[in-house]
Order: C-alpha cells, then structure tokens, then sequence
C-alpha cells in the first residue's frame, strides 16, 4: 500500500484523526484494566515500567502533526533515520542521531513497548518509521518510492524480520535542554 507523497499526506491526516478519538477508548479501556500488560511485560523483561516519564498519546499526535509539516527538510530523498530524527526534533522530543540498526538495538532516549500508540518509533534492522494508527497497523517513513505510508504487517516489511516498537522517554528531553543549558557561551 506504499502512497506518493500528496497521498501519503491526506491518509496520515485521516489516520490521525481516527487515531485521536481512538486512542481515548484506548486509554478508557486500558484504566478499566488491573494491569496494563505492556507494562508487565517490560518489568518481567528487566526494563523500567513505561510510566508518566514517557510520552502519551496527545505527544505521539504531536510528532504525526511534525510529519505533515512541510517545512521539513532533508534533501530529494531522506533516509529513514534522518527522516524520524527531524519529526521528533520538529515536535519538540530531540535526541541524539542514531541510524536505525542502534535505533533496533535500544538506545536510552527510548523505552522498548510491546503494544505501539501513534508517534512511537516502528523499527526493523535497517529501517525505521513512525507509527500513525496502532490500530490499522500503519506507519509512516521515508520509501524506496518518497515518503509514505504502509502497514508495518505487509510482506515486505515482514521479510525484514522482527519488528520492534520503541516509546520517547521525557527525561531525554530533559537531558536535550540540559547540554543546551550546561554548554558555555562564548
């Protein structure tokens, strides 16, 4: 299902807005719950519970708004890691650059989920995107085609191997402003 770009556009804005009332029932019916499993299976998994010291679904629209602005700009043809890179920077969640075989891998500015919300990082070896609609299974990402969108279920990303999902965490933002702060003026 791979978009030109005019396209990938409107479908992005349709899938974020059905993202947005979606992911309150989401949140509705994850409060009803006892557990949150995600959260149980990132303790069982010896990592941090995802907490308030990640990013909600409110900054995940945030980051699908910084994907539809225009004013980013990284060349004819942006790679995918640069791509994700300049969203999250433009939405106001900076990191460090990484390509996307350390962005599979782990980094600290990210917590590892098992269950993805729009904005959070979809990443295969050698590729990353953002997710637009957990529900539909879409993403977002720099193509072989120009940026589109595609589920990350199709058979050609499920040729690329396991997929993994991966959520902001804010203390990196924090960290961000801290070297701007910290570093000396001359």
């Amino acid at each position: 299902m791979r978009l030109s770009s005019k396209r990938a556009i409107v479908a992005l804005v349709l899938c974020g807005l059905a993202t947005g009332s979606s992911s309150q029932q989401v949140r509705r019916s994850e409060s009803s719950r006892k557990g949150n499993p995600t959260t149980e299976s990132n303790v069982r998994a010896g990592q941090a519970p995802v907490s308030s010291r990640t990013f909600t679904p409110d900054d995940g629209l945030a980051v699908i708004a910084a994907a539809l602005d225009s004013r980013i700009h990284l060349g004819p043809k942006p790679d995918c890691s640069h791509l994700v890179h300049a969203i999250y920077g433009r939405a106001g969640f900076p990191y460090r650059y990484v390509p996307s075989s350390d962005l599979y891998v782990g980094t600290s500015e990210f917590q590892r989920v098992v269950r993805p919300q729009a904005g959070d990082l979809v990443v295969w070896r050698g590729h990353a995107g953002i997710v637009v609609n957990p529900a539909q299974r879409v993403f977002f990402s720099a193509m072989h085609s120009g940026l589109g969108i595609d589920t990350y279920d199709a058979p050609y990303w499920n040729e690329r191997g396991r997929v993994r999902f991966y959520r902001y965490i804010k203390s990196s933002l924090a960290k961000s402003r801290e070297r701007f702060v910290s570093t000396p003026s001359r």
